[in-house]
């Protein structure tokens, strides 16, 4: 059944313009609403003022849009802004408030937003995880069989009327009934058996009354997105994820009452599904064609173009992902391809944009022939323009898509793309490079180390207080030199020592104050990579990193982190942890180069990991922290590839750390993964000890460890770092008691769920605090 002969929304459909993107970067140029956020939490500002701040911030990104290409009208320009989270900005809009926040939440919906995402003294926040393959964290759902739902348009509503009296069309963004119902989770208060899926009939007529509210208000245009389309990795099949939602969009379709319907697919390959999701009623439909694939036999046979018969399709031909200049010829081809077999074709972005930063031109200071190969977000929406216009007269765009040739050239021929010493060093790997002794004699050769059972760490930074950013700020534009700098910092560093001393941590950090970023730190400090000044991309809420970009061949030419970590030694009997970021987060934290296989660079990392572990043991450290908090980010949505990645991923950090004695304990750090998927993996990193995150999820993933027959050490978090709230002795010892029942206590250490680079001190000393008194109490019962 074809579009044309359902249903049409409550007014004449005006066609998407032939350019559009999925989403823009929300957090502003310079963070702005991040600063306007914090400063509302700490008080300094009310509600109508930080209201006030996003208004204007969303103005401007209508604006912008329009000036680099999109057109006013016609839904062309996304309103995809959120204070927060979109997966949370979909809990409010479907009222979908879990009970135990009813005396948190407010009298707003900003209120009741920040409450469900921080938590309070009283209330643990909603439970947060990695939003598909990518760095985004999201706030997971609860529902239950009495969770409420009724639709809340407010927001949306608003955000239209703001577009309007600006002159611009714009087109409300709204993640999709499927996808959310898949990623919610049951709350502890649901029955038996229940799932979120079993609602999904009332979280659709919810959808429809939203569809309705924006109708009645102007929208010409909804996009709802459904990346759950393109995964494996949820907890229903990818075959009956289509049916779901091919049986939601039939209803949401057929409404009488509504905007016309981008249905968007997101971050993976929708190929086998396209010819069904554009045989709905809707209007049009989107597919990732950077990550994805067309079906080249329904393209060829003319069956794609008649189930497109009456639907738009947006080929997200832009990579939304990373930051290398789109190969506009290629890009143009392809869509070209796809308006000659008849189909009413759309540019635009593989997913949204708010996975890059705002704009390539603010990067002065990196190198003006390496700026010449990247496209951040405006450049993405310029590149989606010129391909549009291109779609319409290719002779018109014929300069643009040379000067993108020469650029690409000059890529691939520039000084250290392709080194052969690097590349032959990593050939040269075999696999005893990969193996350590066995298990059983490093654990023998580790008792040297005098560890308590239930033994208490952090997982390695310390806040980074106002001074650090100023002293690291002053050493920046040379006001202090590195003798001044260097003093700054061991005389933090000794601080962070007498600190955990005090509290009674068992093994210590040096708290990285020396350190901006977990990767950025590394990035500066090997060749094959560059950093950006104002790159700044969401991670979650006000929380917001700079991938560095990977552009070269990857070698270490000096020691990064030997003497911070010799100096630390020095100051206490105690072990302290020598601290790395691994190979698989260095990739999966940056903006990667596309012209090598990943398994390829993994391996130049981890050979320049390799030799800073051998220089750390040399200069006498005992214990090596190589953290992996993103090994379960980058699995591939797609099954067919997971055993793929995960044979390379798990050999990078082999690689890296394989070269340590028996008597070197390696520590890693995984966070944010539903570990039941990748156990065999975690367990094949062989690593002596391993810290996950667990606090927010209850120590869900003490029972697949458990099942797993896990023998190695394990951390589960006991402290969620995401949040500014002090966790009791009582709730602390209580997740350590949970953990204790399915992991031997020889095994079992205690620990936060994370760094604490972004915590203050007071609610660090308490928290941590309560931890050590918590372990002791459970070690001493």
């Amino acid at each position: 059944m074809t579009a044309t002969s359902q249903p049409a929304p409550s007014q004449t459909v005006t066609p998407l313009p032939n350019a559009t993107i999925l989403g823009y970067p929300r957090i502003g140029r310079r963070r702005e609403l991040k600063r306007a956020i914090e400063s509302f939490w700490k008080g300094a500002t009310d509600e109508a003022q930080l209201a006030e701040t996003a208004r204007e911030l969303r103005a401007a990104t209508r604006t912008r849009l329009v000036e680099l290409g999109l057109p006013a009208t016609g839904g062309a320009v996304p309103e995809s802004f959120s204070f927060y989270d979109q997966v949370l900005d979909a809990t409010i809009a479907l009222g979908a408030i879990p009970h135990r926040f009813a005396d948190a939440v407010g009298s707003s919906d900003l209120t009741a937003t920040f409450a469900l995402a921080r938590g309070d003294k009283d209330h643990q926040p909603l439970e947060m995880t990695k939003w598909f393959d990518t760095n985004y964290h999201y706030s997971v759902p609860e529902l239950d069989e009495q969770t409420p739902l009724a639709a809340n348009s407010a927001a949306l509503v608003s955000y239209l009327a703001e577009a309007k009296e600006q002159g611009i069309e714009s087109r409300p963004v709204l993640v999709g009934p499927v996808t959310y119902a898949l990623l919610a989770k049951a709350s502890d208060a649901a029955g038996e058996g229940f799932a979120p899926l079993d609602r999904l009939d009332e979280i659709v007529a919810v959808y429809a009354q939203l569809l309705a509210d924006l109708a009645a208000a102007g929208a010409a245009w909804v996009q709802l997105d459904e990346p759950a389309l393109v995964s494996d990795s949820l907890s229903v099949p990818r075959a009956e994820i289509l049916a779901l939602v091919e049986r939601t969009y039939a209803t949401l379709g057929g409404a009488s009452a509504r905007p016309a319907i981008l249905l968007t697919a997101p971050y993976g390959d929708s190929a086998a599904a396209l010819s069904r999701l554009a045989a709905l009623p809707i209007e049009a439909v989107q597919a990732d064609l950077v990550r994805g694939s067309l079906p080249e036999s329904e393209l060829a046979d003319g069956s794609l173009a008649a189930a497109f018969e009456g639907t738009q399709f947006v080929a997200g031909v832009v990579d939304g992902r990373n930051i290398w200049r789109t190969n506009l010829r290629a890009a143009l081809a392809t869509a070209t391809r796809l308006q000659d077999a008849g189909i009413a074709t759309v540019i635009g972005t593989s997913n949204s944009l708010q996975h890059v930063p705002h704009d390539v031109s603010d990067e002065t200071k990196l190198d003006a022939r390496l700026r010449s190969w990247l496209a951040f977000a405006d450049q993405k929406v310029e590149q989606v323009a010129i391909l549009a216009k291109g779609l319409s007269d290719a002779a018109s765009v014929e300069a643009e898509l040379a000067e993108v040739d020469a650029v690409l050239a000059d890529r691939a021929a520039a000084p250290g793309v392709s080194t052969a010493a690097i590349r032959d060093r990593a050939a040269a790997v075999t696999a005893a490079d990969r193996d350590r002794a066995p298990e059983e004699d490093r654990r023998d050769a580790q008792r040297a180390l005098n560890i308590p059972e239930l033994a208490t760490t952090t997982i390695g930074s310390f806040p980074q207080t106002s001074e650090i950013r100023v002293a690291r700020a002053a050493f920046a534009r040379g006001e202090i030199d590195q003798a001044a700098y260097d003093g700054f910092l061991r005389a933090e560093i000794e601080r962070v020592i007498r600190l955990q001393e005090e509290i009674g941590l068992d093994v210590l950090v040096h708290g990285e104050a020396e350190r901006n970023d977990m990767v950025q730190y590394f990035a500066e400090l090997l060749d094959g990579f560059a950093v950006t000044e104002h790159g700044w991309v969401q991670s979650y809420g006000t929380r917001a990193t700079r991938p560095s970009i990977l552009w070269g061949d990857v070698s270490r030419p000096a020691p990064m982190t030997v003497a911070w970590s010799v100096y630390a030694q020095s100051l206490t009997e105690r072990p302290v942890k020598g601290m790395l970021t691994g190979p698989v987060t260095i990739l999966a934290w940056s903006f990667v180069r596309d012209d090598l296989p990943l398994a390829d660079t993994a391996s130049q990392v981890a050979l320049a990991l390799r030799d800073e572990i051998n220089d750390l043991v040399e200069a006498g450290i005992k214990i090596v922290q190589v953290d992996e908090p993103a090994l379960r980010e980058l699995l591939p949505l797609d099954a067919d590839r997971q055993a793929a990645y995960l044979d390379w991923s798990v050999g990078a950090f082999r690689l890296a750390t394989a070269g340590a004695a028996s008597e070197v304990q390696i520590h890693t750090h995984l966070c944010y993964s539903e570990f039941g998927e990748i156990i065999d993996a975690v367990d094949g990193l062989d690593a002596d000890v391993t810290s996950i995150e667990a606090a927010r999820s209850r120590m869900d993933v003490v029972e697949p460890l458990g099942d797993h027959g896990y023998s190695r050490g394990i951390g589960p978090g006991v402290y969620d770092i995401h949040s500014p709230r002090v966790p009791s002795v009582a709730e602390q010892t209580e997740l350590i008691q949970l953990a204790a029942a399915r992991i031997p206590g020889e095994q079992l250490w205690v620990n936060p769920d994370c760094g604490l680079k972004t915590r203050g001190y007071e609610e660090t000393v308490a928290s941590l605090t309560n931890l050590v008194q918590a372990a002791r109490a459970v070690r001493g019962a």
